[in-house]
């Protein structure tokens, strides 16, 4: 994963995450993994987009006979399916220990976040200075940021008449005046 050195980076602990979500657990049970992933990497575009992060949300593949793969869902959001044999908490690691690397050499200068609840990788990634975020705060962080884009949205949405050139550029409606007066 290599994203601009300036954009935070988050790293999502996929089936953590659908584990402690009580929304995801219930689509997990009821639809199977895939609603449960589709409806996580759902969720994490839009916050990934409003708080300016590079997300990447992994997952395990290790009963899997298959190499890693990242699938692209936006410019601000991947998900990596880690290789055979290689758990999440690894792929994790490995990113952390080569995000100190480059930290200690002052090649880097964003934010690692590290998003799961296993108290043990929750230590780890500290170690290696990263910020950890747990299942909850993360929950509450999305929720957050989606009311804040909703107001946002909501009240560049309303206009300031009932007309529909009052929500026209002072230019333009110069110019459709002109155009019907046959100026």
């Amino acid at each position: 994963m290599s994203p601009p050195s300036t954009q935070p980076v988050l790293l999502v602990d996929g089936y953590n995450i659908i584990g402690a979500w009580q929304h995801l657990k219930i689509a997990r049970d009821r639809d199977g993994l895939e609603a449960a992933r589709w409806q996580l990497a759902e969720a994490l575009i839009s916050y990934s987009a409003f708080k300016g992060l590079s997300t990447q949300i992994v997952f395990d593949a290790q009963y899997q006979q298959t190499i890693g793969t990242q699938e692209v869902k936006t410019e601000n959001l991947s998900v990596y399916y880690t290789n055979f044999g290689e758990t999440a908490d690894t792929y994790i690691e490995r990113i952390c220990a080569a995000y100190y690397r480059q930290y200690l050499n002052r090649s880097l200068c964003s934010r690692l976040i590290v998003a799961t609840s296993d108290r043990a990788q929750q230590l780890t990634v500290m170690g290696y200075g990263a910020e950890w975020l747990s299942a909850l705060q993360l929950r509450q962080e999305v929720e957050a940021a989606t009311m804040r884009s909703r107001r946002k949205h909501k009240q560049a949405k309303q206009s300031s008449g009932r007309f529909l050139a009052s929500a026209i550029d002072p230019k333009a409606r110069q110019k459709l005046a002109k155009m019907r007066f046959g100026l």
